[in-house]
């Protein structure tokens, strides 16, 4: 296993081995929760414990020198300046921004049937 970076670990306050990485190359996301069950991949490895000789992207087949740290699953989406603006729907995670949204889609839907009972 390569060695923690201390300085990912002071400034995200949580384990290396659990964070998400992205390929730039397509977008593909190894959540090392999940794994990745089409190359064999068990649920719990972490990604800085994949051969970076043998692992490939599943989607486009990039090197391991494609993937970037997204951080944990948990960590709000955005940059950490920026987490403060917004009247605090930055600091939300990319879950919680799904729930507000559709939430909203589905309560502007029924408000629009609503209309109908007018009558």
């Amino acid at each position: 296993m390569a060695p923690a970076d201390p300085d990912a670990v002071a400034s995200g306050g949580s384990d290396p081995a659990s964070h998400r990485f992205e390929c730039r190359s397509c977008g593909f996301v190894y959540d090392p929760a999940e794994g990745v069950a089409k190359v064999g991949i068990a649920p719990g490895t972490a990604f800085l414990d994949l051969d970076p000789a043998s692992f490939r992207c599943p989607v486009c087949r990039s090197r391991v020198g494609a993937f970037k740290d997204i951080g944990p699953r948990d960590k709000p989406s955005g940059f950490e300046e920026n987490l403060n603006f917004g009247l605090g729907v930055n600091r939300l995670t990319p879950g919680q921004k799904n729930v507000l949204i559709f939430g909203g889609f589905a309560l502007a839907i029924a408000f629009f049937l609503s209309l109908y009972s007018l009558r």
